[in-house]
């Protein structure tokens, strides 16, 4: 029997989480998602199927800022830059999906980017 790989027990752990969670037009989910070298993050509401805003390490005006999109300081730069699109979208409470991924590190500096951007879990 072969052992389950690192992400096949974050699928799983995403996918425990998302029986119990979904965003609505009045609270969308905010979903992150962590590679080795990128971290991005969208604005979701599942009812009607719509991603609102969307932010990552690749997108233009990130990436000038932090040309390596892998550690803390540019998840930090994207959890300010999707508060930004959301408050302008009339957003200001999100549900928190950290889809599967510890809540460690770059996706810790991501979130706390976001809720000092004025962003509320």
């Amino acid at each position: 029997m072969a052992k389950p790989s690192n992400n096949d027990k974050r699928r799983v752990r995403h996918a425990r989480v998302r029986q119990n969670l979904s965003g609505t037009p009045e609270k969308p989910r905010m979903c992150v998602y962590r590679s080795l070298k990128n971290i991005s993050v969208q604005v979701i509401d599942d009812v009607s199927g719509h991603t609102l805003a969307a932010a990552s390490t690749i997108d233009k005006e990130i990436k000038a800022q932090a040309p390596y999109g892998g550690n803390k300081d540019a998840a930090k730069l994207v959890g300010e830059a999707i508060a930004k699109k959301a408050i302008e979208k009339g957003i200001s409470e999100v549900a928190f999906d950290r889809g599967g991924f510890l809540y460690h590190g770059r996706v810790k500096e991501l979130a706390d980017g976001a809720r000092g951007a004025g962003l509320k879990f």
